[in-house]
């Protein structure tokens, strides 16, 4: 292993996070024979096989699981050091890591856009994924900053809130409980809804509340995105439970309506997470004061109207 190279590693690492060669060549910038030729170079090194291949699928061998832990602690550790001769040099340069839940995507492609405008010597990397996804990012150092709903219960991990977030009920603008001016929460038992999958932080905060009104509801079809599930909405399948900020376009043009239902719009807060032992590069210090010091008002001028519709 005294000949394993970091960027071996980094391909190796890149493979196992997506268990294919194509995904990692795209996202290293690199053709697929480069990374078949990094991993086979560092099987050498091993000794072992660090993949199974049955066809074009492929999957960690127990030499891989083990390698591959080790192989992201040296690069967390790599990543650190890059962080703190960053911070030595007083430049806000480098590369910034940003993760971000799907939900986020309707605000923080036009903040990223501004905070690039002011920081030009950063490169970005963005990643998408659920809550549980970003967690686990963000505990590997494949993040270094992300932005979330449910803040993580993990104790190593720090949230900042920097905005609301408020959720609603949403149907089709035919939806018959679309007639009624107020709705009690029991006027959604017999309801189908449409849910995001387990480990969504909207499906969790929906959860919370039927399970605070004491109600199981019909989850009829489960969907991996909120662009899914508006259609889904629009076109009568059921009822969906979406961050206001998701809705804005479908609500201005009337493809999709909000139910007043007693209790919402349920609010929760948009959350800034890193882990604590991290020391931030200067990048992602300037991220963080962005977001914290601009966030709220840049989403009050954009949806704020919609919610006041509600309240």
């Amino acid at each position: 292993m005294k000949n394993a190279t970091f960027r071996q590693l980094r391909v190796f690492s890149e493979v196992a996070r997506h268990l294919s060669f194509a995904r990692a060549a795209e996202n290293l910038h690199l053709t697929p024979p480069a990374v078949t030729m990094q991993i086979k170079e560092l099987e050498s090194h091993v000794g072992l096989p660090l993949f199974e291949r049955q066809g074009r699928q492929i999957s960690l061998t127990t030499t891989g699981e083990y390698m591959l832990v080790y192989a992201r602690r040296i690069l967390a550790t790599l990543k650190d050091a890059e962080d703190v001769a960053a911070r030595l040099q007083g430049a806000e340069t480098g590369m910034l890591k940003i993760g971000f839940v799907s939900t986020a995507k309707y605000f923080m492609m036009k903040m990223i856009a501004d905070f690039r405008d002011l920081h030009e010597g950063v490169d970005l990397h963005l990643q998408l994924g659920n809550r549980d996804e970003l967690v686990s990012l963000l505990q590997s150092n494949e993040v270094d900053i992300a932005v979330m709903g449910r803040p993580p219960r993990e104790t190593q991990l720090r949230a900042e809130p920097f905005a609301a977030h408020p959720h609603v009920f949403v149907a089709a603008p035919q939806h018959r409980l679309l007639s009624e001016s107020r709705l009690s929460v029991e006027d959604l038992r017999l309801q189908d809804f449409i849910v995001r999958e387990p480990g969504s932080g909207t499906r969790a905060a929906m959860q919370k509340f039927f399970d605070d009104a004491r109600i199981t509801p019909r989850f009829k079809i489960q969907l991996h995105s909120n662009e899914t599930i508006k259609q889904a909405v629009m076109a009568g399948l059921g009822i969906g439970f979406l961050s206001m900020h998701t809705i804005g376009i479908e609500l201005d043009q009337g493809r999709i309506a909000m139910l007043n239902v007693e209790g919402t719009p349920v609010v929760r807060a948009w959350n800034l997470v890193h882990t604590h032992s991290k020391t931030l590069s200067p990048a992602t210090e300037a991220f963080r004061y962005f977001i914290l010091e601009r966030a709220e008002a840049f989403l009050a001028r954009q949806f704020g109207h919609h919610w006041q519709e509600q309240l």
